[in-house]
């Protein structure tokens, strides 16, 4: 009998998991400051736990695009420099 694709474990570590653990949910409180070391660890209030590498790739993207369009106006303007036009891009 075959395993379903779903239930292969490979990814287990890599996919997003919208349940964390207690001992997860409390490194997220000391990092926001909402939990010290003394503190019960029954009753810990709610940690919103978001998948954030969309947002990394979306930052990439922009900022490959901004390069590109920052090396496209560079280009531009040594052209106008060498071909004595005006850097306004308008012939005139």
């Amino acid at each position: 009998m075959s395993l379903d694709k779903s239930l292969k474990s490979r990814n287990s570590l890599v996919r997003h998991r919208n349940v964390l653990t207690r001992a997860e949910r409390l490194e997220k409180l000391e990092e926001e400051d909402r939990w010290s070391e003394g503190a019960s660890v029954l009753g810990l209030p709610k940690v919103a736990h978001r998948k954030a590498t969309m947002v990394k790739k979306a930052k990439a993207k922009a900022e490959e695009a901004g390069e590109a369009t920052a090396e496209a106006a560079a280009e531009t303007s040594e052209r106008a420099e060498q071909s004595g036009e005006p850097k306004t891009g308008k012939a005139g």
